[in-house]
């Protein structure tokens, strides 16, 4: 999968393309409804990708297979009601180099090793 970024952000293109993927990884385990809890980061809000959304939501009411997303969006400037906030300061600080750049295997042992989490199958990005 390749994810476009434009000037370090992703793109609606690669968000959906993420929904995707993720709606995949849940309906393999069963699930049927996704509570999605995001900001309103431009890629979350964009026009493109709430049409992605209804169009997956309604092929899964229809075809009765898949798992339906529910996108719950916080409120405007409400980091305080954004509980994975505080983890992406202080996950920042505690692998960043400071005098140096690091490159992404490094910087993905380094993310795993913080968190405490397994390395899965990456999504590739084009940053074209």
């Amino acid at each position: 999968m390749l994810l476009r970024f434009a000037a370090g952000r992703p793109l609606s293109g690669g968000t959906c393309e993420f929904l995707q993927w993720v709606c995949r990884r849940l309906q393999a385990q069963g699930r049927r409804v996704w509570a999605l809890v995001w900001d309103n980061a431009p890629w979350h809000t964009s026009r493109q990708v709430r049409r992605w959304i209804t169009c997956h939501n309604r092929q899964v009411k229809q075809t009765g297979r898949g798992v339906r997303i529910l996108a719950c969006f916080l409120p405007v400037k409400s980091p305080w009601l954004n509980p994975i906030e505080p983890r992406w300061l202080h996950g920042k600080r505690a692998v960043a180099e400071p005098d140096g750049i690091l490159s992404p295997q490094e910087l993905t042992q380094r993310i795993c090793q913080y968190y405490g989490c397994a390395n899965l199958e990456h999504i590739a990005q084009d940053t074209s």
